[in-house]
């Protein structure tokens, strides 16, 4: 399941930003977007994952924006965890969530 590196408010969480990585979404792509919405407006979103390829991408988009992030004194910390979502088709399946803070 491939889905676009882009922002989509998440209802729940007010200010809470959701940024969801598929498999083939640019690692330096949502880099960029996890550190301009923490530089910017210093929310840090939340990145969530379906799937062993899109986990991967995220995975490397978090560790490109905490280097980039480190480099504006910023120190890059993430709970990881699991939320069962509704895909296309109305069933629930498993994804990986990346809960990004300030360390």
């Amino acid at each position: 399941m491939s889905q676009s590196s882009t922002y989509q408010p998440d209802a729940d969480e007010g200010d809470h930003k959701l940024l969801k990585v598929g498999s083939g979404t640019s690692p330096q792509a949502a880099a960029a977007a996890i550190t301009k919405s923490i530089t910017d407006s210093r929310i840090y979103p939340e990145v969530r994952a379906i799937g062993h390829g899109a986990v991967g991408q995220a995975t490397k988009a978090i560790a490109i924006a905490s280097g980039t992030l480190a480099a504006k004194a910023i120190n890059l910390a993430v709970i990881v965890g699991f939320e069962t979502v509704e895909d296309r088709d109305g069933k629930d399946i498993s994804a990986m969530v990346f809960r990004t803070f300030a360390r």
